[in-house]
């Protein structure tokens, strides 16, 4: 990796090199250029990257080509001017698939700068997806889990005993990742950064109300540190997830209120072939005959109306890891079943050889979809 790095700073330092970028506003007045970035190929740049095209269109990819490098000067950093080449649309890489109307969708949310509420049911992909956001618009990313939120406070801090210089016991309030992420947002403006709260409605329903005023137009939170409210800087960006049904327990209601906060996205396991696809690229080393079986196992216990249960995909990468693994090369016989036996039927409460208990109707959908 580090020499990749030098091999591309080297190259940059050349007009000519063309590499993908995402400007921003330029929040300098006294600049010429309108726009700057710090990223190369998605890559921190050793210099900011200016352009002032009319063109640009900020957050979004764009291709440029480097006009000139300008040398650090007495009281002023370097830069690298680029001319502008063209615009991108929204990508994300290839291990993750998105209904195509959805991207669209996400697209459009993510320049509107909404805060977006990803719905879906467990392993379906809303926390890779967030990370995949992050990556393609160049923003830090952070993950915070809200299923350890008691308190609208814990949000920004935690209340935490630890022991004093005296060894006396002293309470302290130690920030969380969030407020770690909003005081670098601050301190660095012309970065973006993403927040993705997970779990979002594992949270105690009064707890996450502390949290309503830094997502609608008030743009702030109470920091219990410094008893004030802190301001949310335009360069922080949330995402929440959560897994909305009856059939998950300890999940609070998302109210219309704390809701309309968001712009909702419903999410769902991805179609068989492009299941399969993302499979056979992770795990190479398993036949594509038996990630197929795993795949059409998998979709008929989703689709079973009688079942009405959701299978994750950790469920189908578990089945695949185990499957690939050289510990099961040199077993004779079908050894599929076994593995869907600990992997799918695992998953739900009873056995697999009970038909009165929901691991034990799994099993019977996947020996009719199978013909075992």
């Amino acid at each position: 990796m580090a020499n990749l790095q030098s091999h591309i700073h080297a190259n940059l330092l050349q007009p000519g090199f063309e590499f993908e970028t995402i400007f921003q506003p330029n929040r300098k007045q006294e600049s010429a250029f309108r726009f700057r970035a710090r990223h190369i190929n998605g890559r921190r740049a050793p210099k900011v990257i200016l352009c002032d095209d009319a063109r640009v269109q900020p957050g979004k990819i764009c291709d440029v080509r480097v006009r000139n490098v300008r040398k650090p000067e007495s009281r002023q950093r370097g830069y690298i001017e680029v001319e502008f080449l063209r615009q991108r649309g929204f990508q994300l890489d290839e291990k993750i698939y998105v209904e195509p109307l959805q991207l669209r969708k996400l697209q459009a949310l993510l320049e509107s700068g909404m805060n977006i509420l990803l719905d879906g049911p467990q392993g379906s992909g809303k926390t890779v997806l967030s990370r995949k956001v992050a990556e393609a618009l160049g923003m830090h990313y952070v993950f915070f889990n809200c299923s350890a939120i008691f308190e609208a406070t814990d949000f920004l801090a935690t209340l935490q005993i630890r022991a004093s210089e005296t060894g006396q016991a002293e309470t302290v309030w130690m920030p969380t990742d969030i407020l770690r992420a909003l005081e670098a947002a601050h301190a660095r403006p012309s970065e973006r950064y993403l927040i993705f709260l997970d779990e979002f409605n594992r949270c105690r329903e009064m707890a996450r109300n502390g949290i309503m005023p830094a997502l609608d137009s008030t743009r702030k939170l109470y920091n219990p540190i410094t008893g004030s409210m802190l301001h949310i800087p335009p360069n922080v960006m949330w995402i929440a997830a959560i897994n909305n049904g009856s059939q998950f327990t300890g999940t609070t209601h998302v109210d219309p209120a704390q809701m309309d906060r968001f712009a909702p996205l419903k999410m769902g396991y991805p179609p068989a072939e492009e299941e399969n696809r993302l499979l056979a690229a992770k795990y190479p080393r398993a036949s594509r005959r038996e990630i197929d079986r795993i795949v059409r196992a998998a979709n008929a216990i989703r689709q079973d109306d009688g079942l009405q249960v959701d299978l994750s995909m950790r469920a189908t990468e578990e089945a695949c890891l185990l499957l690939e693994h050289p510990n099961f090369a040199d077993v004779p016989n079908d050894v599929l079943p076994d593995i869907l036996k600990s992997s799918f039927c695992g998953r739900f409460l009873g056995r697999w050889d009970d038909e009165t208990t929901d691991a034990g109707m799994i099993w019977q959908s996947i020996v009719r979809t199978l013909e075992i």
